[in-house]
């Protein structure tokens, strides 16, 4: 969790800028103002620094912050996931985590991405180090761990646990069957 404003810089540093280049203000509002993924992550971040202090008003602002993402964008990460350090938004689209959701570092996820939980209360998704999840996936369940290292194709279900270092994908088999016309209708 962002509680003080100099990790809250670290993450815009880190997310934004890229850790090997200095810290710049002037850089950060440039990269913030041209790029959607860069404004998701910096309002983001914001958010969920704003969430984590003490008081009413900066709360209503976290929320109010958040619900605009969720207008602007259609990125619903709810105030209470604990997300680490390299969040990457490939396309800031239709992607919704929901608060009881614990994700490590560098992790990439790309649009129309759901991770959450069937019902309220649940155990927590836990997302390790270096998780890398492709388009139209769709995390569900209760206490599910996906390991570090581990790569999710595009449009998987998951609803079990997944283990380190590896890549998981959800089969999908596609069946063509021809057309009956009416001819072969009348043979039967």
């Amino acid at each position: 969790m962002l509680t003080t404003f100099a990790e809250l810089k670290a993450f815009w540093h880190y997310e934004i800028l890229g850790e090997d280049k200095r810290f710049s203000w002037r850089k950060l509002r440039r990269r913030v103002a041209r790029n959607n993924s860069y404004n998701c992550l910096f309002w983001l971040r914001l958010s969920q620094y704003l969430h984590s202090r003490p008081g009413r008003t900066t709360l209503s602002m976290a929320k109010r912050i958040n619900k605009g993402l969720a207008r602007k964008y259609g990125v619903e990460i709810m105030l209470g996931a604990q997300i680490d350090k390299g969040l990457w938004l490939g396309h800031p689209t239709a992607i919704t985590v929901y608060s009881g959701v614990r994700i490590g570092r560098d992790c990439n996820l790309r649009q129309c991405t759901t991770i959450g939980s069937v019902e309220a209360n649940n155990k927590p998704i836990e997302l390790g180090h270096n998780v890398d999840i492709g388009a139209h996936c769709c995390i569900i369940g209760s206490g599910i761990r996906i390991g570090n290292n581990v790569r999710i194709g595009a449009m998987s279900f998951i609803n079990k646990d997944v283990p380190d270092d590896v890549t998981y994908i959800t089969r999908k088999d596609n069946h063509i069957y021809p057309n009956r016309t009416q001819h072969d209708a009348r043979v039967d």
